[in-house]
Order: structure tokens, then sequence, then C-alpha cells
């Protein structure tokens, strides 16, 4: 644990984004409720949502699940605001009443401006969310403000220099990413504390791809440690970085939350040996090019096809991972069934201008009609 802005924090964080599913799709309250149990039960504290995650769903879970089971001095939540679901300065605006009477939370701990990119830094300015949030701030509506970010170093240090009342930055973080040039953790991270800010760290098992990772790397990973799960090797990796507030974990199962409280209800840093097995399986990764798709969906919500592009690029990225393609196919066929197929992209590239990853789907989708179809 470490003490930041005043309180004690748990170093895992329960990030809501991708919560168990009813059969129709809802969100299971139940099972996302005895989650929470063993989150707080553990000592857990912060919980993490936005006002897109599940087109709202995931505040609403939030409240039914937590806000109103809980004290309110017993849990932190954090939410954002988003640019591209504003039009004007009075949307924007609205998202924050919103996300308030959704969560009925009455203030928010942490509240972040959602996804810096390049392709719309500019809104914030534009519909003045910076001056919004201040405002918040000094309301007592927010505790702590910072942003999440998902561009190159150059944009985040003119963010932090343009901006340098922010508390925290929440960056995407893990052993995959740290050395990659097109997400450029390790650099992200080091302007970060450059700036003397403190970090929320997301994706730390990748978008679950961590915790299935290719035959190599899980090779590495089991002998040295038979016992420990692939994800515990990635959230300690990124839990063990100095100026860490909290790792957050997008758990769908009580399994998920079990497994990752049994190494991080008491967190031990990573040690020198297991910091070199770490370092020997990012080397392995290094020669194996998969899709950087973290399943986030936000591809997927405009898109006039249908296409469910993020289930897509799991079955490419297990052709690419493994070789064979029959798994690969029957995994295209089963998530295609009845949606849109890759074939189908009309290249309208809405998906393309919300990546936070800046893929280029339209292009990928042309892949893997190639390899899949």
């Amino acid at each position: 644990m470490a003490d930041y802005f005043g309180k004690e924090v748990f170093k895992l964080g329960f990030g809501l984004m991708r919560l168990p599913q009813n059969a129709d799709g809802s969100i299971n309250i139940e099972e996302t409720s005895a989650m929470v149990d063993k989150f707080i039960a553990a000592g857990g504290t912060y919980f993490d949502t936005a006002y897109v995650y599940g087109d709202g769903e995931s505040e609403i879970a939030a409240r039914k699940a937590l806000v109103e089971r809980y004290p309110r001095n017993s849990f932190t939540l954090a939410t954002k605001i988003c640019s591209w679901k504003a039009h004007d300065e009075e949307s924007a605006r609205q998202e924050f009443y919103t996300s308030l009477e959704r969560t009925g939370a009455g203030y928010f701990d942490y509240y972040l401006l959602h996804a810096l990119q390049w392709g719309n830094y500019k809104d914030y300015e534009k519909y003045r969310i910076w001056d919004f949030v201040k405002e918040l701030k000094y309301k007592g509506l927010v505790k702590h403000f910072g942003f999440s970010f998902h561009a190159t170093p150059e944009l985040l240090e003119q963010m932090l220099t343009d901006h340098p009342e922010v508390d925290f930055v929440q960056l995407q973080i893990n052993y995959a990413d740290w050395n990659n040039p097109d997400v450029a953790s390790r650099e992200c991270y080091e302007i970060v504390r450059k700036h003397g800010k403190s970090i929320v760290i997301m994706e730390p098992v990748k978008g679950g791809a961590l915790a299935n990772p290719p035959k190599s790397v899980e090779d590495l990973l089991k002998a040295a440690n038979p016992k420990a799960s692939n994800a515990s090797w990635a959230i300690r990796y990124a839990a063990s970085l100095d100026g860490i507030i909290t790792v957050l974990s997008g758990m769908s199962t009580i399994a998920q939350m079990e497994d990752n409280l049994s190494y991080m209800k008491d967190f031990k840093p990573l040690t020198a040996s297991e910091q070199s097995v770490i370092n020997q399986a990012q080397d392995a990764l290094a020669n194996i090019k998969t899709i950087a798709c973290t399943a986030c969906h936000y591809c997927t919500g405009g898109c006039p096809k249908h296409i469910p592009i993020p289930e897509i690029f799991a079955a490419r990225n297990k052709h690419l991972r493994e070789i064979k393609v029959s798994g690969a196919k029957r995994d295209y066929q089963s998530a295609t069934n009845g949606v849109g197929k890759a074939s189908d992209c009309i290249q309208c590239g809405q998906c393309e201008g919300v990546c936070p990853q800046q893929l280029k789907i339209t292009e990928l989708l042309t892949d893997c009609v190639k390899h899949l179809e």
C-alpha cells in the first residue's frame, strides 16, 4: 500500500469496465456485488468507471453493487468525462451531473478527462472542460482530478506543461508495452514522474492478452514459478513501479478477483530475479507481432455494420501466436455469427477516430478477411 493525497490506497484497483454479464448482455449485479464484497473485505477501496463504459450501465452498476451497499467513506470512486460524447460546452458539463445521478455517489474522489489523444485533446479546451473540472474541485464535488492518456510522449509533455494543476495521470502500462514504440509506456511514465505527478495504471494485463500470452512467454513464467498465474506477473510488474496510486484490473469473474487478491492483498514488489524473467518475456514478445487491441470496445458502438472488431482481432492474434489457423477460424466464425464480418467493413473510419491504441483498424480488418474468412 502507499499513502497518496492523505489516504491509504490499496495497490489493486477494481476497474468496472468488463463486468460479468447476463445472457442478454446486461451487467450481472448479483455477481458484481459478490466481487465488490470480496474486494472490500480484502482491503480494496479504489473503484474506476466512466461515463461511456457500457453506455452508462457501468456507473449504474457502481451505484447498485457499491454505493447503495457501503458507507461512502469506505471506498473511493473514479469516473471520467468524455469529450467525444459532447457537442458543446453545455452537453460536456451535463456528463458530470449524469454520472453523479447514475452513481448516487454525491461526489467523486477521482475525476478524469477521458482518453486524451491527438484526435480529441483540443475538444477538451474548446468545451472549457479543464476550467469546469477545476470548478468542481473548488466546490468539493471532485476531490482530485487528472486525465487518462493514449498518445505520444510529446503530447503528454505538452499537457502537463499546460496543466500543472492536475493531481494525477492514468497511463497504460504493462510489461509488453514498456518498450513498445507505439505505446511508449516507459517514456510516458518518466514524463509524469518528472512533473511530480502520481500515476494510476490501466491495462496492466493488456486487455487480458498477458493472462493468456504466447506459449514462449508462458513457458518462461511457468518455469520461474509454476504456481503463479500469468496475470499475477503482469499486475505485480506494474504495481512495483514507483509513484503508483493503484493498478486497475478490469475483472470480469469472481475467479479473476480471487486470483488478483491472492497476491495483491499482501503485495510484494518483484524481486531482481523475477524482474529478470520479465525482461526475458519482453524479449520474447518483441519477436511476436500481434494486433495491439485491448478489447475496450470503443470502436464497436458506432460501427454501422455491427462488426465485433475486438473479437475478430482476438481470433487473428490467436492465429499469429499459435500459427495454426483452424482454432482461430472457429473463434472468428463464432464471433461473427449473426453480426458483421470483417469483409462487411465499409472503411468509414469512425472506429479509428476513437481507438485509444490508434490502430489502423480498416487495414487490419482487411488482413483478417485474408486469413480468417
